[in-house]
C-alpha cells in the first residue's frame, strides 16, 4: 500500500504536512540545527511519498483479513457468537501454500463468508513466539502445507481438521458443516457455491433441449435442482438451451421429464447413444436427434441482461438462479451475498461509471475488475 495509507494511519494528510513544514520554518532560529532538522524532515517525507511503507499481505493468506492473536480471536468469537476459522499456514510458503492463498482464499464469496460468518485467525507454522504456542496447543506440525481448523471460543474442534484437501469445495464444505454444528443457518449463496463446487469436483454432464423460446427455456430449466448452468443458442434450426447439470442430483431422464413438463423439451438433441435411448422414452423417438453444430445466442441470460444486476459478478449457478428469479419478476437478492447486493446498490447509484457486463465471466476475475473500476 502506498504512502497515503501511512498518512491515514498516522492521522496526517498532505495539507497537515505542509502546515507542519511552515510552522517549523517560522519557528527556526538563527542556528544551523533548525535548518538541518527541517531538511531531514523534508527528506524523510519525500522518501515516504515515493516508496511503499507497508508490505502487501502475503499471497499465502489470500484476500481474507485475518487476526493474528488467538486471544483476540477468542474474545471476538464470544462477542460475535461465531466459530473461529484458523488457517495454519507456511509464510512465506511453498507452491501449494501459495496456490491455496491465491485460489480458495481469494475467491470473493469464500472471503466474504470467512470474514462475516467466522472469526478468521492466521497462525504461521514456521514462526516462533505466539504462533508456535498455538501450533503446539493444537499439535500442528511446523513448516507444513495449509491446514484449516474450525473451533469454538474454547478452542475445541467443531468439525474435523481439514488437511491435505486444498480445494475450494473442501473448505466451503467444512465451513457449512461447522455452521450446522454451531446451530447457525448457512446463507443461500454459500450453499449454492458448495453445490457448484461439488458438481465441478465430481464432473458435470451436458444436455441440449429445444423449446418454443430459449429465453423461457433458461428461465424454467434454471429452476430445476441440479442444474448448474444454462446457455441459450441454436441447433438444427431450433432454439435450444445447453444445460450443464450434476448427474448425481439430477439424472438425465429426470431432467428431460421436468423440462418436458415445463414445455421446454419439445425436441431433444442427444449427446450420445445413451441419452438418445433415454430421451426417446420420455419424448418419443421422433422428437430426438443427434447433436449438431451449436451457435450461442447474442443475449445470454436474457432477463438478467435487462437489469443492472448484469454488472454484478456471479458464479454460474448464481447467474442461472438470478436469471430465473428476474424472469419471474422477483428480486435475485435471495441467491446473492450481502456484498454482491451492496455492490448492485452502488452500481445503481453510479450509473455514470463504465460498468462491464459480467454475464458469463468468471466471478473471481470479474470481482477484481469491478473493484478496480469502483476504487479507481
Amino acid at each position: 500500500m502506498e504512502t497515503d495509507f501511512w498518512l491515514a494511519q498516522t492521522g496526517l494528510n498532505l495539507l497537515s504536512l505542509k502546515q507542519l513544514f511552515l510552522q517549523k520554518f517560522l519557528n527556526m532560529k538563527k542556528s544551523i540545527f533548525p535548518y538541518l532538522a527541517l531538511t531531514a524532515t523534508l527528506i524523510l517525507c519525500a522518501s515516504l511519498m515515493s516508496s511503499k511503507t507497508i508490505d502487501p499481505q502475503p499471497v499465502e493468506l489470500g484476500k481474507v483479513k485475518w487476526l493474528r492473536s488467538m486471544e483476540a480471536a477468542q474474545a471476538a468469537a464470544v462477542k460475535q457468537q461465531r466459530p473461529i476459522l484458523i488457517l495454519f499456514q507456511e509464510v512465506p510458503g511453498c507452491s501449494t501454500c501459495q496456490r491455496y492463498g491465491s485460489g480458495p482464499l481469494s475467491h470473493p464469496l469464500i472471503v466474504e463468508a470467512i470474514e462475516t460468518l467466522f472469526v478468521p485467525l492466521a497462525i504461521y507454522n514456521n514462526k516462533g513466539g505466539d504462533d508456535r504456542k498455538v501450533l503446539n496447543y493444537f499439535n500442528e506440525p511446523t513448516w507444513n502445507n495449509p491446514v484449516v481448523r474450525i473451533v469454538g471460543a474454547d478452542k475445541q474442534d467443531i468439525t474435523p481438521r481439514l488437511g491435505g484437501n486444498y480445494s475450494s469445495f473442501g473448505l466451503v464444505n467444512s465451513m457449512l458443516l461447522s455452521l450446522d454444528k454451531s446451530n447457525l443457518v448457512p446463507p443461500r449463496y454459500l450453499q449454492l457455491l458448495a453445490e457448484e463446487l461439488q458438481a465441478e469436483a465430481i464432473g458435470t454432464e451436458e444436455a441440449t433441449l429445444s423449446m418454443y423460446c430459449f429465453w423461457t427455456g433458461e428461465k424454467e430449466i434454471g429452476q430445476i435442482p441440479g442444474v448448474i448452468s444454462t446457455e441459450a443458442g441454436f441447433m438444427g434450426g431450433r432454439e435450444v438451451v445447453q444445460v450443464e447439470y450434476n448427474p448425481l442430483i439430477l439424472p438425465y431422464e429426470d431432467l428431460v421429464k421436468q423440462a418436458r413438463q415445463a414445455s421446454c423439451a419439445s425436441h431433444v438433441f442427444a449427446q450420445n447413444n445413451e441419452q438418445e435411448k433415454t430421451a426417446s422414452k420420455v419424448v418419443g423417438s421422433q422428437a430426438v436427434s443427434k447433436k449438431e453444430n451449436y451457435r450461442t445466442d447474442k443475449e445470454p441470460k436474457y432477463y438478467l441482461s435487462k437489469t443492472h444486476w448484469r454488472y454484478v459478478p456471479m458464479t454460474k449457478l448464481q447467474a442461472v438462479k438470478a436469471n430465473s428469479l428476474v424472469g419471474q419478476r422477483q428480486s435475485p437478492t435471495s441467491v446473492l451475498s450481502p456484498r454482491q447486493i451492496e455492490l448492485a446498490d452502488y452500481i445503481a447509484k453510479n450509473k455514470h461509471k463504465k460498468w462491464e457486463d459480467m454475464i458469463g465471466q468468471d466471478v473471481v476475475t470479474g470481482w477484481e475488475a469491478v473493484d478496480k473500476l469502483k476504487n479507481g
